[in-house]
């Protein structure tokens, strides 16, 4: 079924039939609501150069970025509509209301690109839309900006969104590798404001960590202790920002050996670790994404202790090795150096040599990190994985250890435990910076840590 046929199922599903008298009574008398008139994106000139940077790669050619649709969850239900990372970087506009919005940057001539963007304007109020359609209807979901304020608030030229299937085929980001790539590639080295986007995500992601150690006494009572911590994380996320940045993972003991653990429906044991990998995404989609694992009982045993300092020793290995021009794998190989080494002075491993060691850490050891949690995901790999480290570029650095409870090559001591330590860093002119540093991650810092919140 196409989608004006399902928005017409939609419109009309359970409701009441209305009279002509009551459409008349709804189409008068209302007074006019127009949005403030300096609504102005205070990213929309950060915007337009983004936008004049992706037109140079692509002289003559008509390109397409849409905001994406919104995707039903239950029946007439539809999930929360977060834009693509694309069309909010290269537009500024972050909110619900953007889902079906499409930026078209037109050839305007062979070296540059007018940008219009096709949006749905407010509801009208000569006709039932704004109080009937439970889709888009003002009524139904809030009031959306009409064309002039959208311009206002964009610096873009704005169409109806009805006019846009009169635009020829061009390059659609949702389908064409090549642009998909270049707007990844575009997104790499990170802008001055997106830093501090990045850098307001870590700090209310650290206000969330510590609501949830302040919490643990009653997710320690209770039968989805799990999903307490979830749940605490979400009410920091979703106050200071647009909520989640990726689903967040709450596992306690074994759990913390599946990598994205995120069911969340486990007992806490105090006996057990928590590993809790969790990121708050702000109101302009910036995300940050941050692991600790925590002693639920307040305390480190001896073999928790043990395998905590060899990750945190990878981790600082890693992040000893993150600097302009380094290779981005470096990072990881230096981390792996030491679990390998590690291990093997454990008898887990009979050599730190090979690639044995990958049985115990499963993954990469990070990531990019910007509007998306692993971010700029399309680009090629000579520009980012096989690729070099810039100035300006965010990423994670986040190796774990991960020993299956059933897994027979190991002491039974250490069956069942996972670690995984992560942080948020920039590259500077000189090295990294640790943005996520208001937490703590040496074990004796995490216990005192815990101590204060707990007892205080």
């Amino acid at each position: 079924m196409n989608e004006p046929a399902v928005a017409a199922l939609r419109t009309v599903s359970h409701d009441l039939p209305v009279s002509p008298e009551f459409e008349t009574f709804m189409a008068g008398d209302w007074a006019a609501t127009p949005l403030p008139a300096d609504i102005r994106l205070p990213v929309a000139d950060v915007t337009a150069a983004r936008r004049k940077r992706l037109s140079a790669l692509f002289p003559g050619e008509r390109l397409i970025v849409p905001a994406g649709e919104l995707k039903v969850r239950s029946n007439d239900c539809d999930h929360r509509f977060r834009p693509h990372s694309a069309y909010a970087w290269l537009t500024g506009l972050t909110g619900e209301d953007q889902a079906g919005h499409v930026l078209v940057l037109e050839p305007d001539g062979p070296q540059r690109h007018e940008a219009v963007l096709y949006v749905r304007p407010r509801s009208p109020r000569d006709g039932a839309e704004f109080y009937r359609d439970r889709r888009y209807g003002e009524f139904w979901v809030g009031a959306r900006p009409d064309l002039g304020e959208s311009e206002r608030m964009t610096g873009i030229r704005c169409a109806h969104r009805d006019t846009y299937d009169q635009v020829p085929p061009g390059r659609d980001a949702s389908r064409d590798t090549d642009l998909a790539a270049a707007l990844s590639e575009l997104r790499l080295v990170k802008d001055a404001w997106e830093v501090a986007q990045l850098q307001l995500a870590v700090d209310h992601t650290a206000a969330g960590f510590t609501d949830v150690v302040r919490a643990l006494p009653r997710a320690l009572a209770h039968p989805r202790g799990e999903r307490w911590i979830e749940g605490v994380f979400a009410l920091r996320a979703r106050t200071e920002g647009n909520g989640t940045g990726y689903e967040t993972i709450a596992a306690s003991g074994a759990h913390a050996c599946v990598l994205h653990w995120i069911r969340n429906d486990g007992r806490l044991n105090p006996r057990e670790l928590l590993l809790l990998d969790a990121g708050v995404e702000t109101d302009t989609l910036y995300t940050s994404d941050i692991t600790r694992t925590l002693p639920l009982s307040g305390r480190f045993s001896p073999v928790q202790r043990q395998v905590y300092e060899l990750v945190l020793a990878a981790q600082e290995a890693g992040i000893a090795a993150l600097k302009p021009g380094a290779s981005f794998r470096d990072f990881h190989r230096a981390g792996m150096r030491v679990i390998a080494e590690g291990l093997a002075e454990w008898g887990v491993l009979r050599s730190a040599e090979g690639d044995l060691h990958r049985r115990y850490t499963l993954c990469s050891s990070g990531h990019m990190l910007g509007l998306d949690v692993h971010d700029c995901a399309q680009a090629r790999a000579d520009a980012y994985l096989d690729g070099v480290l810039e100035e300006g570029q965010v990423l994670t650095v986040e190796p774990g250890l991960y020993l299956q409870p059933d897994d027979e090559t190991l002491p039974a001591a250490l069956r069942g435990i996972g670690v995984r330590i992560e942080d948020d860093l920039v590259i500077t002119a000189d090295g990294a910076r640790l943005m996520s540093g208001a937490l703590p991650r040496t074990p004796d810092a995490i216990e005192a840590w815990m101590g204060e919140l707990i007892e205080g």
